[in-house]
């Protein structure tokens, strides 16, 4: 069965006149974790074009642009680009090599347009360029995320005006786009979602430094990459087994620290799931500081609001 998550993703160092140095790494980076999910199980299909391979013109990208949004089938299509951005009285530009006075590359415009054309049921574009954020200020979406079209998401790596900055041969923005798909932004079951990467680069950088960007208009969160899980699902699915409602107490005794006089085996693997789960912040012991303390004092554990929240979801058959 072919795959329906497709991503393109372009990385230009090779300017004429103003060359870059990280745009490659970083394309080459993203494109080695969209590929496969944590385990190795395949995530996206991607093509990835890099400037000291492929020469990149304005028809070029413009054409893969709009190829990736025209597949029907596509579960997901995912566009990234890392490269130099340009904006003018005409508009934002992803500029190419072939670049000339009043004619840059490819208007942002054409790019928002493709993605809301898109049959795709996700359509999510991640711009690493300076003036990216001329996206926000294209007129479709400048006051109403609703004139995006459902199931449409822009993560850009500054704002209208703004640089996109590099070091150590590298975007500090896609630097940290990697680290939301490797985990950084993971929920407690490993998914990452686009909404996730944009807290977890907005959270890094300071108030001096470039300012990312997202608009969306989504009535679902879908996932860009699983990552390791907090707490494995098999353990989460334990929970109305150990709680009989979602803000129920569990009763502790010494017997499940494997540390005290008398410890019951299955009792100290029931208790050692529970900490990981306290870990991940899903469960807390009841008036004591810590869970060793609440089984050697015989006291209780229960579930977080988040806990509770998954109690539900286990509860309801939706995980």
């Amino acid at each position: 069965m072919p795959n329906t998550r497709r991503a393109l993703v372009v990385g230009i160092d090779d300017y004429p006149t103003s060359p870059l140095s990280g745009c490659i790494n970083d394309a080459k980076a993203l494109s080695g974790l969209l590929i496969a999910n944590h385990d190795g199980s395949p995530n996206f299909d991607v093509k990835l074009t890099t400037s000291d391979l492929t020469q990149t013109t304005r028809g070029s990208l413009r054409s893969a642009v709009q190829q990736l949004f025209g597949h029907d089938d596509a579960e997901i299509a995912l566009f990234y680009f890392s490269g130099h951005g340009t904006e003018n009285d005409l508009g934002g530009y992803l500029v190419t090599p072939d670049a000339e006075f009043y004619d840059d590359g490819v208007n942002l415009s054409d790019v928002l347009t493709f993605a809301n054309a898109s049959k795709a049921k996700e359509r999510v574009i991640i711009l690493d360029s300076c003036m990216s954020g001329a996206f926000g200020s294209l007129p479709a979406i400048t006051s109403n995320a609703a004139n995006l079209n459902e199931g449409v998401s822009v993560l850009t790596a500054s704002r209208s005006g703004q640089v996109s900055i590099e070091s150590g041969g590298r975007g500090i923005f896609t630097g940290l786009v990697c680290g939301a798909l490797e985990g950084g932004a993971a929920d407690v079951l490993g998914n990452v979602t686009a909404a996730a990467v944009y807290a977890y680069v907005e959270q890094a950088l300071g108030p001096w430094d470039q300012r990312p960007l997202f608009k969306a208009h989504l009535s679902k969160l879908v996932s860009l990459r699983t990552a390791p899980p907090s707490v494995p699902v098999e353990v989460i699915r334990q929970f109305p087994a150990w709680f009989s409602t979602a803000s129920a107490e569990f009763q502790l005794d010494p017997s499940y620290e494997f540390k005290s006089e008398e410890p019951d085996s299955e009792h100290v693997k029931t208790f050692q799931q529970m900490q990981k789960c306290r870990d991940a912040k899903l469960i807390e012991a009841v008036d004591a500081e810590f869970m060793y303390f609440a089984a050697m004092e015989s006291k209780s554990c229960r579930l977080t609001p988040l806990g509770q929240h998954y109690w539900r979801l286990v509860e309801s058959g939706r995980l």
